[in-house]
């Protein structure tokens, strides 16, 4: 029986530590009266106040505060605070260097300032199973720290709202989503911190738009969509050859009678001179080395006139 009752308790605490992680509406005795001056931890995306005396942090959209031994977390800068557990503490919180820590407890003076508090040996071997390698991590690749939310400079003293009135603003000027998985599931876990679904914009239906009918005595408006290019239609053959860029010729009156043309008279040109005769091309023998003319040939007769001979000559000065 014992057995029994003991395996029943076995199954029944991972369920009531999941919904023990975060208890709503702590006191914690820290008052906030205006917005904290947050100043970024240098390597960490962290930030913490360093004029406030308290170890006042902030994280992934959230405000987180180290106070008697426990983690308390809130939306806003005053509060109301939630009671976090030490196994749902965010990674980059719990690497904080003990420096940072601005009220530190009495057992942070023995640990190195520039190291993060050695948190399983304060709270044990159980919790540092759990929560195995959690200082081990790539200084080089941290990711960018979350916005600060500004928007809470102008609510102050009387103006500071109520937990209800909290989520609503917070919704309304904070779309920040958290990254790390601890910081999700502490948001899932509390109803009223739910993220509001982004809104979306707004399309109206799309219409189709009548064509406006005519009236009795006016045309029906032609349908472009039924036009077509004529001259895509054509041919290449069938289309007719560009103009060429000629001046517009001024158009004369049918009742003046037009000028006839002028007649153009033919130019008189000069007589081409006759090439002179050249004496015939010498050509070259390689033998001889000297030029070789052509014969003239024998002596051309007048066929008009034959030879004279010594007859005839006698003739003629007998004469």
């Amino acid at each position: 029986m014992r057995v029994l009752i003991i395996a029943i308790l076995m199954l029944l605490t991972p369920a009531m530590s999941t919904k023990a992680q975060v208890s709503v509406g702590f006191s914690i005795g820290l008052n906030v009266t205006e917005y904290p001056d947050l100043v970024p931890i240098p390597g960490y995306p962290v930030y913490y106040d360093p004029f406030l005396d308290s170890n006042y942090f902030f994280y992934d959209g959230q405000y987180w505060v180290y106070d008697n031994d426990n983690w308390y977390t809130s939306d806003w800068y005053n509060g109301p605070w939630e009671l976090v557990e030490p196994e749902y503490v965010p990674l980059f919180i719990l690497r904080v260097p003990v420096r940072y820590y601005r009220r530190p407890p009495t057992y942070f003076h023995s640990w190195r300032p520039d190291f993060a508090p050695r948190w399983g040996e304060h709270w044990g071997r159980d919790w540092e199973a759990r929560r195995r390698n959690w200082d081990r991590w790539n200084h080089r690749s941290a990711p960018r720290p979350a916005p600060l939310p500004t928007y809470q400079r102008q609510y102050s003293g009387d103006r500071y709202p109520q937990h209800d009135e909290q989520h609503v603003i917070r919704n309304q000027h904070y779309q920040y989503r958290p990254r790390e998985p601890a910081v999700q599931q502490i948001r899932r876990n509390n109803p009223a911190r739910r993220e509001a679904p982004p809104p979306q914009q707004y399309q109206p239906p799309a219409t189709q738009h009548e064509a406006p009918t005519p009236r009795p005595n006016e045309r029906a408006p032609r349908d472009e969509s039924r036009r077509r290019d004529i001259s895509t239609d054509r041919s290449p053959t069938d289309r007719p050859f560009p103009r060429p860029n000629t001046p517009d010729k001024p158009a004369m009156k049918p009742s003046e009678p037009q000028p006839p043309p002028a007649q153009v008279q033919p130019r008189s040109q000069p007589p081409r001179p006759i090439p002179p005769q050249h004496a015939p091309p010498e050509r070259y023998h390689p033998e001889s080395h000297q030029p070789e003319t052509r014969s003239p040939g024998p002596p051309r007769h007048d066929a008009k006139r034959p030879p004279r001979n010594d007859e005839d000559r006698e003739h003629e000065r007998r004469d």
